[in-house]
């Protein structure tokens, strides 16, 4: 394996994660529900980002360093898919109604709008 591509994801992930990190602060300021808005959206514009880049980078013109830095790296720093299983399973002791809305709005809309990108 080439230093690059390890380089590359490592600067996306680290860019990933803080932003993750600003953003779910200043929507978890904004909002006082028990439904996890900020991973809510984060994962919701994550899988926006990734794939756009998917289309743009990987499939159209093959940029396989572009892809590590913004897909591997970025989105895969930005989004987190622990933070929401966790979540999910603490909605579950307590509303679980709220555990299915949040579960199922983030898969069934994190696929839509992975296809959507698609056809942008």
């Amino acid at each position: 394996m080439s230093l690059l591509p390890a380089i590359l994801v490592s600067l996306g992930a680290a860019l990933g994660s803080l932003s993750r990190y600003g953003v779910g602060r200043a929507i978890s300021a904004r909002t006082k529900t028990d439904f996890p808005w900020s991973t809510w959206v984060i994962n919701l514009f994550g899988t926006f980002l990734l794939g756009v880049f998917f289309r743009e980078l990987e499939s159209a013109y093959h940029e396989l360093d572009w892809w590590m830095l913004l897909g591997t790296g970025l989105c895969g720093g930005f989004t987190t898919f622990s933070t929401m299983s966790v979540e999910a399973r603490q909605l579950l002791r307590t509303r679980k109604g709220l555990a299915v809305v949040y579960l199922g709005s983030s898969v069934m809309l994190g696929f839509l709008i992975a296809y959507v990108t698609q056809w942008i």
